[in-house]
């Protein structure tokens, strides 16, 4: 099905953000809802670009190093933690920027917790569908400390499942939602099983064979393009697609991505193929959108489903 169905033309990109938590690092930093999920930073939106601005929390951005840029001033610039900036990009320290780099910065992802009598590394990985390594290094722990009763732990990555008999397209989850755009979306993956209903990120989980072709959602320009790193959310290899009317789709857990940053791609264009790269349990794609209401929220677990 690598048909192309065009829409609008090409348009100006425009300015970018940044946010993501750190291991280690900056606690004090992080912003969250007071024991729930954690709030995204605020900050300009959108795709590549080096300009401030103001936007939606929920979007993916990128920056552009300049010359004579520090760590310090970019998180300044968008009101973000230099950490945040460091574990989002996988640096080596807050040093480790160029002029030319690009920084990839997602909107954060994870749940506050206050420890009760029970709660272990492992049981807290269980329940948020996190890496109990991952909430050790976060907080500066180690996989044999007891937890102590009554104090905070942060679970980078972690999530808060939907409730199971109904999904409110308006629900902010950890992030994301917003209004149906009725068929401005196809299925990136059609003939895909709904493994799990809305969680994270506005996100939907469709089971599918590995090495099945991912389709774009919707014409639109490539804004990330990234494989491999230790920490960018779980996601893997992933893509991001900025649309024209000012969404975004996130397309993760790929084998490979078959779309560079900055190319245009039509609705229906291949731009990479389904894997199990990530924090992830079997093969399957991860999708997301930002902005909008997820065109797939309505469907029934283990439906083979058509986006409204």
């Amino acid at each position: 099905m690598n048909t192309f169905t065009p829409n609008s033309g090409p348009y100006l990109l425009s300015a970018a953000t940044n946010s993501d938590p750190n291991p280690n690092k900056g606690l004090d930093s992080i912003q969250t809802s007071g024991g729930k999920a954690l709030l995204a930073y605020g900050g300009p939106s959108g795709a590549i670009s080096g300009a401030a601005g103001s936007a939606a929390s929920d979007r993916i951005s990128v920056y552009v190093v300049r010359k004579g840029d520090t760590l310090s001033d970019v998180a300044k610039m968008f009101d973000v933690s230099i950490n945040t900036i460091v574990w989002a990009n996988n640096l080596k320290n807050a040093r480790d920027v160029h002029p030319g780099d690009t920084l990839v910065i997602l909107p954060i992802s994870g749940v506050e917790r206050t420890i009760v009598k029970g709660d272990t590394l492992k049981s807290l990985a269980k329940k948020y569908s996190a890496d109990a390594n991952d909430i050790a290094q976060y907080n500066g722990l180690s996989l044999t400390d007891p937890l102590v009763i009554g104090s905070t732990v942060i679970i980078p990555g972690g999530e808060i499942a939907a409730p199971p008999q109904s999904v409110l397209p308006s629900s902010p989850l950890l992030g994301g939602g917003g209004s149906f755009l009725a068929g401005y979306y196809i299925n990136p993956v059609p003939g895909g099983i709904i493994t799990q209903r809305l969680h994270g990120w506005n996100g939907i989980d469709i089971g599918v064979a590995r090495g099945t072709p991912i389709y774009a959602a919707a014409e639109g320009t490539v804004i990330i393009s990234r494989s491999g790193g230790a920490w960018n959310g779980g996601y893997g290899n992933y893509v991001v697609i900025t649309h024209s009317n000012g969404t975004q789709t996130l397309y993760s857990h790929n084998s490979s991505n078959a779309v560079s940053v900055g190319q245009q791609v039509l609705r229906g264009q291949i731009i990479g193929y389904v894997g199990s790269t990530g924090r992830v349990t079997g093969t399957h794609l991860h999708f997301e959108v930002r902005g909008a209401a997820n065109p797939l929220a309505q469907c029934s677990l283990g439906s083979v489903c058509t986006p409204q």
